[in-house]
């Protein structure tokens, strides 16, 4: 498969994904977290289909196109594990989570992923919803939607 079709299947599970995720959070207490703005395209679909929710931000740096922008307040820009330690501090409790640090190489990837997983675990409201390119450990694996390849992306509960 080539890298351009690969990046098609990759945006519409996150389309479908953080729908179907949005759905599923509905009456359930709880911020969100984008983990990765990169250019603030899947945050831009969230506060569109979670409009009412505080959703924070995790980057290293500010990239996002202008558009994309979270506002300051919800922008925690350095380390994501010094941020998530943060975040668990102040009492931040997160209702779903779209995880999305990967820098391409499935590798690392992983093993981020999977250093990260038991800092996002305390900020969880129970059955909360963890969504991610990547494996993460200490959630339990869910089926996503019906449009979703198995391994595209995953989906987890806390």
């Amino acid at each position: 498969m080539s890298r351009l079709e690969s990046m098609r299947r990759r945006l519409t599970a996150q389309i479908d994904g953080l729908n179907w995720a949005a759905r599923q959070i509905e009456g359930m207490a709880g911020d969100v977290l984008e983990l990765g703005l990169g250019n603030g395209r899947t945050y831009d679909h969230l506060r569109e289909v979670l409009p009412k929710r505080r959703i924070w931000v995790i980057d290293r740096e500010m990239n996002a196109h202008p558009s994309c922008v979270p506002p300051a307040e919800n922008f925690l820009q350095g380390d994501a594990d010094r941020m998530l330690m943060q975040m668990a501090q102040t009492g931040t409790r997160l209702a779903l989570v779209h995880y999305e640090l990967g820098i391409g190489v499935a590798e690392k990837d992983a093993a981020k992923s999977r250093a990260m997983s038991p800092l996002i675990a305390p900020l969880m409201v129970p059955g909360g919803l963890v969504i991610s390119q990547d494996p993460l450990e200490g959630f339990e694996p869910v089926a996503g939607p019906d449009t979703v390849e198995g391994e595209r992306y995953l989906f987890y509960r806390a």
